[in-house]
């Protein structure tokens, strides 16, 4: 069974704009992110989702309910919006809230690299998670295996809803790096990975139920 899932990066938060890490930690919309999500809501008002998911934040829950509110006011079933652990950002442990260039150079220098864009040039982007699990006195941080089993698990959700049928479209709100991450791991080389998805911005994916994950996702549009 194909199902299309739309993936929205939730609106701008205030660590967003302040570049410090969020993982697993709420930090609330700023106007320009409710302005976000509602960008995003307009973009996808034509489309009939047979059902909605997001992460149990509040940035990524706000920005699911507006986008709902406009796909309902334009004439749509509303479908319940589904929160789980399982579709939230990458957890950052002791590095959750700072400053985004201190922590990535504190993963990286050890291994010399000092960014996190020459992290993933010199090692990939796996390094990216597990330089920083290794970095953080309480290794309270996402190894690469343990981040990809609980998408893997978001995916299993999707894949378990008995209502689903082939060619449903399917909104899920998501995170900057989980995007990123399922980017570099199921997009070809046409897609431009310099920079993490915009906030509000839309990627979709074709996702094949019968599928081992590995061979289970293609990605159709990206950042749009």
């Amino acid at each position: 069974m194909i199902l299309h899932l739309h993936l929205v990066r939730h609106g701008q938060t205030y660590f967003n704009r302040y570049n410090r890490l969020q993982g697993w930690s709420n930090s609330p919309l700023t106007e320009a992110g409710l302005a976000d999500a509602v960008t995003a809501g307009e973009k996808l008002k034509g489309i009939d989702f047979a059902a909605a998911y997001c992460s149990d934040t509040t940035r990524a829950q706000m920005t699911a309910e507006r986008i709902l509110d406009i796909n309902e006011a334009a004439g749509h079933a509303r479908p319940t919006l589904v929160a789980d652990m399982h579709f939230r950002e990458q957890c950052y442990g002791y590095y959750e809230g700072q400053d985004m260039a201190m922590a990535w150079y504190a993963a990286g220098a050890p291994h010399g690299a000092k960014t996190y864009n020459e992290i993933v040039s010199k090692f990939g982007l796996a390094a990216t998670r597990d330089f920083l699990k290794e970095a953080d006195p309480f290794h309270d941080a996402e190894s690469d295996e343990e981040y990809w089993t609980r998408v893997e698990g978001a995916f299993a959700l999707i894949a378990a809803n008995p209502a689903l049928k082939g060619g449903d479209d399917v909104l899920q709100i998501s995170h900057g790096n989980t995007l990123l991450s399922l980017a570099h791991r199921f997009g070809g080389d046409d897609l431009d990975l310099s920079e993490r998805p915009a906030n509000g911005s839309v990627t979709v994916l074709d996702f094949d139920t019968d599928k081992p994950f590995a061979e289970a996702i293609t990605i159709t549009a990206y950042n749009r």
